[in-house]
């Protein structure tokens, strides 16, 4: 919806007795639009605005709905942004005029916030794609999902606000498919399994989450994970250190979900200093574990993402290699353990050719 155009809805049987306010929400997200009225709080302002009639008439959000009610919807005028553009390096996956796929570095915050304004994947985005600045939140054109500061891998971001809202819908209803490697402290008992755990905000420390500790609000989160590799690590005092390398499929898309659910689980992520506890100071470090604990982030990487392409419906698979850091790591960890037989096919470590990543 262009920000001439008026965009009219008219009310059905099964419609009817729904809240402006809902109702709106799950057209946006069923029946993607032009518009960057997809949340519920966007949906709110614009009626508290006035943007949203109903019956010619201002409404409130909480309205109940008749048959055939018309409601007609007038969008804000657009803000000037502040965002910067910058010239600053991407590895790309894919691209066409729907999407871009990144391989996201590790350390690289995904869009400027309170405290940095610059050096951000979407500062180098608005350089790479100037358009995006019109797709999506005024703070994060075009990113329909967001990947940690210090992890690394695939993030797919929208060029079109129509793949903005397709892409987003998508995420809601859970259709996307995630896979993870991560390196965590300890040994599982099991080869494989399944975290389903709520997360809420901590109790007590109001920056991190938590699937224990948390206040009386959570919602469900859904980790399945399995067993790729086992590291048995010796150290001068006489005790083994274990090291597990898993790999990872969210079922949903919690704010720190895989750190928090292995974390709580009794197995920290390798280089997390939010939710990796203290390492045990009696155990005297080897050159080999000394390595490890000075590892400078969580030992996280998004590998795949599997989406609905945008345009053509078509089931699609995008694979991120490792960043040099984490691969450099479990060659080092293999080498270790079996200086002999040094196998790495099960990671994305040769890299990906760009023209055979869409599969």
């Amino acid at each position: 919806m262009s920000a001439q155009r008026l965009l009219r809805l008219l009310i059905d049987g099964r419609s009817a007795g729904a809240r402006l306010d809902l109702y709106l929400t799950r057209h946006f997200l069923a029946e993607p639009h032009p518009s960057s009225m997809l949340s519920r709080s966007g949906i709110q302002r614009l009626i508290a605005e006035g943007q949203v009639t109903l019956n010619g008439g201002r409404a409130k959000a909480s309205t109940r709905l008749k048959l055939n009610d018309r409601i007609d919807i007038r969008p804000l005028p657009p803000r000037e942004s502040t965002l910067e553009s910058e010239a600053l390096p991407l590895d790309i996956i894919y691209e066409d005029p729907d999407c871009i796929v990144i391989n996201k570095a590790p350390g690289m915050v995904v869009h400027p916030a309170a405290g940095q304004r610059r050096g951000t994947l979407v500062n180098a985005l608005l350089h790479h794609c100037p358009d995006l600045e019109a797709i999506g939140g005024e703070r994060r054109p075009g990113i329909v999902h967001r990947l940690d500061k210090d992890t690394s891998g695939v993030m797919i971001v929208a060029k079109t606000v129509s793949a903005f809202h397709t892409l987003v819908a998508q995420f809601k209803r859970r259709t996307v498919k995630k896979e993870y490697v991560a390196l965590v402290w300890g040994k599982t008992q099991a080869d494989k399994g399944i975290i389903d755990r709520p997360i809420g905000r901590h109790r007590s420390d109001r920056k991190r989450m938590s699937s224990v500790h948390f206040l009386n609000k959570s919602r469900d989160a859904v980790t399945e994970w399995s067993v790729e590799e086992r590291f048995a690590l010796d150290s001068t005092s006489n005790s083994r250190i274990w090291l597990t390398v898993l790999r990872l499929y969210p079922r949903t898309g919690r704010t720190h979900q895989i750190r928090v659910h292995l974390a709580d689980l009794g197995y920290p992520l390798v280089g997390d200093r939010v939710y990796g506890g203290r390492r045990n100071k009696s155990v005297v470090a080897t050159s080999s574990n000394s390595i490890v604990d000075t590892f400078p982030r969580q030992a996280l990487h998004a590998e795949r993402l599997a989406i609905d392409h945008v345009r053509t419906g078509r089931r699609v698979e995008f694979c991120a290699p490792l960043a040099d850091d984490l691969r450099d790591l479990l060659r080092h960890l293999q080498v270790a353990n079996s200086p002999s037989q040094i196998s790495l096919s099960n990671y994305s470590l040769a890299g990906v050719d760009k023209k055979t990543a869409l599969k």
